[in-house]
């Protein structure tokens, strides 16, 4: 069981985040809320950048029928909040305490103890483990003494939301170098129920309050809908703010009995929507962590892969935030001239365009980690996700896609091979005893070689593949390869051919990792 504190009395005011990528949708989908999302956002893949009102790239994003999600969606985070609150609601383990402050805090090796003050008494609490999701302005972090180490960048953007009703399509649009604020970048997204997101930079020496005054915002995004074209358009203001670019993060997401995730782990820049869909990723990946140590299933050194793995995903998304934020936002007059260089390039020479992608957040590979199984045949497979990369979704009926299938746990998928699959169940058997749960897989060209006493658990699944679909975007030549997922749908191994032997041998490794410290 958790409980989940808030020192808010309700879900969040404004947009504030509003693209969610199609791993984050994924993501979603494992705790049923995605669907709740598609229905209410507006899916996206294309963007066009523009250099002194002239188009100068066109972004497009990778997406076909076989993708359950787009490559992006659009929704305001206050309503997929409350998508998210009312899943919890629903969930008994959940206990969600809205209007709870933490006030203090001590740890051991075996408990955290907090003390929490609310509207009608203060109380204490005793916890196993804490998990600090706590933001930016971390009261944990500063609790524990902890410092974000990183870089700082001196341009503030406003972020306004407005409600107007443009012609526009729903896409990224990226104005550099307009003639209403020369030198600097204004980005405007399409929102859902009629809202439309506007963030532009401040010039030098403008203060956060007087930007956010009415006149300033006033003329500012009058100025913007006269550079869209449709200066006539009424409006009205929805919420406003300042936000001001940081790639930042601890140098470790656990300090014994205290775990850090999102912003109190990490501060990354808007540019490239990193973000809200990092911290779901952190959350998904600490989430199955934590229940391998709460069941028992594995030690809690097991933890410590979670920090390491997370680190390595951050640490490259802070170098490529940095290189969108020096090209959206030049810190230097070396950088603003190497970027304004590439801007006036760009009206005569296409060949400068890929310099204008915004470096899109997505799912990171783990190069390095404690579930990856050694004495596979990752290095044998030229087609698939491979060891660490997250899964490529396969559309399986006019309805269905394998995503859906990749939840609840570890996922064996298995192009079957009759000779070795009771072998193969009894080795599934054994482990779903003691282990973590175990889905099995059965892929096969034809399924009515399978029978239904292949199959262990209501969770079992047969596939079809037969237009080979599948089994080409796997690389899956040969009855008997097989990937075996983790709870994250990221590749913990995946073999030509697997026996009962080799699968035990991985099962064993998965229950006592060896961590990867170097």
């Amino acid at each position: 069981a958790s409980t989940v504190l808030n020192a808010e009395q309700q879900v969040t005011e404004g947009s504030r985040a509003i693209v969610y990528t199609r791993r984050s949708m994924e993501i979603l989908h494992d705790i049923g809320v995605a669907d709740r999302v598609s229905q209410a956002a507006l899916p996206w893949r294309f963007g066009t950048s523009f250099y002194r009102g002239q188009p100068v790239y066109r972004l497009q994003a990778p997406h076909d029928d076989d993708q359950r999600f787009f490559p992006m969606s659009n929704l305001q985070q206050q309503f997929l909040e409350q998508y998210l609150l009312e899943a919890c609601l629903a969930n008994p383990l959940i206990d969600i305490r809205f209007a709870n402050r933490l006030q203090s805090m001590e740890h051991d090796e075996r408990f955290v103890d907090l003390k929490i003050n609310t509207t009608k008494a203060d109380y204490d609490l005793r916890c196993d483990w804490l998990v600090a999701a706590d933001g930016g302005r971390s009261f944990i972090r500063s609790a524990l003494g902890l410092r974000l180490e990183g870089e700082a960048f001196e341009a503030n953007f406003v972020i306004v939301d407005i409600r107007v009703d443009l012609p526009l399509p729903t896409e990224r649009l990226a104005y550099f170098d307009p003639s209403w604020n020369p030198g600097n970048t204004v980005l405007v997204h399409r929102q859902p129920r009629g809202i439309w997101r506007i963030d532009y930079q401040l010039s030098a020496g403008e203060t956060a309050a007087e930007a956010l005054s009415v006149d300033a915002l006033r003329q500012s995004i009058k100025a913007t809908l006269s550079m869209l074209g449709f200066p006539d358009l009424p409006w009205e203001l929805d919420w406003s703010s300042v936000y001001s670019a940081r790639t930042m993060s601890l140098p470790s997401y656990r300090r014994g009995r205290v775990l850090f995730a999102g912003d109190s782990a990490h501060l990354l820049p808007i540019f490239g929507v990193r973000g809200a869909n990092t911290a779901f990723q952190d959350a998904q990946s600490l989430g199955w962590h934590l229940a391998m140590v709460a069941k028992g299933w594995c030690d809690e050194s097991v933890l410590d892969n979670y920090s390491q793995e997370r680190l390595e995903a951050v640490a490259e998304i802070m170098a490529e935030s940095a290189k969108s934020t020096r090209f959206m936002a030049p810190p230097s007059e070396g950088f603003r001239l190497l970027r304004n260089a590439v801007l006036s390039l760009s009206l005569s020479h296409r060949f400068v365009g890929p310099l204008f992608h915004w470096r899109t957040s997505r799912s990171h590979r783990y190069r390095r980690s404690s579930f990856h199984v050694s004495g596979d045949d990752d290095a044998l497979f030229e087609q698939g996700p491979a060891q660490g990369e997250s899964l490529i979704d396969v559309r399986l009926s006019a309805e269905s896609f394998l995503v859906d299938y990749l939840q609840g746990g570890f996922c064996l998928l298995l192009y079957v091979a009759p000779a070795e699959l009771d072998a193969i169940v009894r080795v599934v058997q054994s482990w779903r005893e003691h282990g973590p749960p175990l889905k099995l897989l059965l892929l096969h060209p034809s399924n009515k070689e399978i029978t239904a006493s292949s199959l262990l658990l209501d969770s079992d699944r047969v596939l079809s593949d037969d237009d080979a679909s599948l089994r080409e975007r796997y690389g899956l030549r040969t009855k008997g390869a097989a990937y075996l997922f983790r709870p994250d749908q990221h590749v913990a191994a995946r073999w030509i051919a697997l026996d009962a032997v080799r699968l035990q041998t991985a099962l064993d490794q998965i229950r006592r990792p060896s961590l990867l410290m170097s």
